[in-house]
């Protein structure tokens, strides 16, 4: 039985994607997202994924609706 997981690095590769697109490092949008910076590490590094909250919270800082953020993660997904 297959069981679809979602892939982590894919998720903090598109993250660290939009947070360079903006200019951002992860000191500013750790903190624009009152998030820690090592828990934004983590997740862009693939080793943590962000919670629905989290995640909400790093978009809103990006000022990019998590709409388009999932869109270009499924794009990634699918390479």
């Amino acid at each position: 039985m297959y069981i679809p997981t979602l892939d982590p690095a894919a998720v903090g590769r598109v993250i660290a994607y939009y947070r360079q697109k903006r200019g951002l490092s992860q000191e500013v949008l750790s903190g624009l997202a009152d998030i820690g910076r090592s828990h934004l590490s983590a997740i862009e590094r693939g080793e943590r994924k962000p919670t629905l909250e989290t995640f909400y919270r790093i978009c809103t800082a990006l000022d990019v609706k998590m709409s388009t953020v999932i869109e270009t993660l499924e794009e990634e997904l699918d390479k």
